[in-house]
């Protein structure tokens, strides 16, 4: 829809507040005004989402390996990403991260040059996760050893490269020199914890150096503990701490993940999704090894998980199902919180005006999604 035009819905969240029976004014690719549907001008052009819809700020998932068949290690590429963005918008994400799980140098080259074109070519892609692969061959999870590492110089350099878009990177703070996160941290990439066995004492270092995310916090990182608190306790006292959090009933019990949302960092919805999410498949291949989804739980022969398959609406809903938050508090979960963890929350997060127009319609009931926008541009769910 051209020109300046409205979406109406029952209830429009903002980001902070929700409006009853209210109006989001688009221009463009931006948001102008939110109103209530009665001050709408008249003649105005009107797409109503329902009264008994929910319109609020598309989701940012910040850690996507795949969607739709497509693995991001098999095809580090800029349609590679744009395909996974394709199939993950379906779900209410409006805008992710494709992420590169621990692989070769080549494959980090390709996947930072990939990332660069995707971004200028396609507002759905944010940049790229790189999920190791410099992390703690103890936590390894479903990354293969072989190619876990220490970084040199040159892995520096090319990382803190400026590029268009964001750059997030997940190593294990004890696996790499004094230094190296500051350098990062100093070029803009965001840089989170995980698949670590740090203790307390190096994760609050690595902080002070400008480590600020914690990736699918509990999952592949040294437990709390009485005597060593590790980096499980460093993200729940920080106040300016982000960590991730899988939930979908698998990953990690939903007394804990309540837990964590008694601390005081602030937890961002992942879904750490694979190739059959939004795909025809149920298996596909990893480090040559086949990967399958069998009753929700996505993983290799030996039982170790393989990722999730679970989307961000699906997350939303059993955040509010599984762990009694609140829908509003999940939505941000969702939207706000990684655009402020990204430093995107000026452009991204909220329905406001000078915002970007990547919005979600969904049914509040089970978070089926009705239609979603990404910088204005309206695409019915399948």
């Amino acid at each position: 829809m051209s020109g300046q035009h409205a979406v109406v819905a029952g209830h429009v969240f903002d980001g902070t507040d929700v409006h009853r029976d209210a109006a989001v004014v688009i221009d463009d690719s931006a948001i102008v005004d939110i109103l209530p549907r009665a001050n709408l001008p008249f003649g105005m052009a009107v797409r109503n989402v329902g009264d008994a819809a929910w319109l609020a700020p598309g989701f940012i998932d910040i850690q996507v390996n795949g969607g739709g068949d497509v693995l991001f290690n098999d095809a580090p590429t800029h349609e590679a990403m744009s395909a996974i963005a394709a199939a993950h918008r379906q779900f209410g994400t409006t805008s992710l991260l494709p992420t590169l799980i621990s692989d070769t140098p080549d494959k980090m080259h390709r996947a930072l040059a990939a990332s660069g074109t995707a971004v200028a070519r396609d507002p759905s892609v944010l940049g790229v996760h790189l999920e190791g692969p410099f992390l703690s061959p103890e936590r390894p999870g479903v990354h293969d050893l072989g190619v876990i590492r220490v970084p040199t110089g040159q892995d520096a350099a090319l990382i803190a490269t400026l590029r268009p878009g964001v750059t997030m990177v997940t190593l294990a703070p004890e696996q790499v020199p004094a230094g190296f996160i500051a350098r990062l941290v100093g070029a803009g990439v965001r840089v989170s914890l995980g698949h670590s066995m740090a203790t307390y004492a190096q994760t609050r270092a690595a902080m002070a150096e400008g480590l600020s995310g914690f990736t699918h916090l509990f999952n592949a990182m040294r437990p709390l503990g009485s005597r060593e608190p590790g980096p499980i306790a460093a993200a729940l006292e920080a106040p300016d701490a982000w960590f991730g959090m899988i939930v979908d009933g698998v990953h990690v019990d939903p007394v804990m993940l309540r837990l964590a949302l008694r601390g005081r960092g602030r937890a961002i919805l992942v879904t750490d999704a694979m190739p059959p999410v939004g795909g025809a498949h149920s298996t596909f291949t990893l480090y040559r090894e086949e990967m399958r989804v069998h009753d929700g739980r996505c993983t290799r022969a030996d039982g170790t998980l393989a990722g999730a398959f679970l989307d961000m609406a699906t997350a939303v809903h059993n955040t509010v199902r599984m762990l009694d938050v609140p829908l509003p508090q999940a939505l941000s979960m969702a939207s706000l919180y990684p655009a402020q963890f990204l430093g995107l929350d000026g452009l991204l997060g909220r329905l406001a005006p000078g915002y970007r127009a990547d919005m979600v319609a969904f049914d509040p009931d089970d978070i089926a999604v009705l239609e979603t926008w990404v910088a204005g541009k309206a695409s019915h769910a399948e």
